[in-house]
């Protein structure tokens, strides 16, 4: 069924989506300055690719030794958000309520609308499948409960 809902999100106007995401993925790896945006979009272009079946989670849940400086990763989403976050996220709401006028595409259109908050903070953000995304957020949500109770 993914399958099927991936092919139609493509037909139906995903592909314009993709193609933005792709426009921003190259575009950050061409300029010097943008490189560490260059992973968060090609994350989200692969997502926005095939949304179905797979899940966006952020990386502190996937390494939880992640060393990386939260603080770096705030501002960049915020730099992110001014240049380019606002017209990527316009860009998912428009083929989501395109999407979602038919009955057939609501599950697509309902995809974009999930996209549309990612792509206004991409940073730090990771495409895995829908059963690594939970297995994950279960493990955090473990270590979390275990740190609470010996705290």
């Amino acid at each position: 069924m993914a399958f099927i809902l991936n092919i139609l999100n493509f037909v139906l106007g995903g592909f314009a989506v993709t193609l933005g995401w792709l426009a921003a993925t190259v575009i950050s790896a061409i300029l010097i300055i943008t490189l560490p945006y260059t992973r968060s979009c090609w994350e989200i272009t692969k997502m926005s690719l095939v949304p179905f079946g797979n899940d966006i989670v952020h990386v502190k849940y996937l390494e939880p030794d992640y060393s990386g400086s939260e603080v770096l990763g705030k501002v960049l989403n915020i730099v992110w958000f001014v240049f380019c976050g606002w017209w990527l996220c316009l860009m998912h709401i428009f083929v989501g309520i395109g999407q979602c006028v038919s009955l057939v595409n609501i599950p697509t259109g309902l995809a974009h609308f999930k996209l549309a908050p990612i792509s206004l903070f991409p940073v730090g953000q990771r495409v895995v499948s829908k059963e690594l995304a939970a297995f994950a957020r279960q493990q955090a949500a473990e270590r979390e409960f275990t740190l609470r109770c010996n705290a």
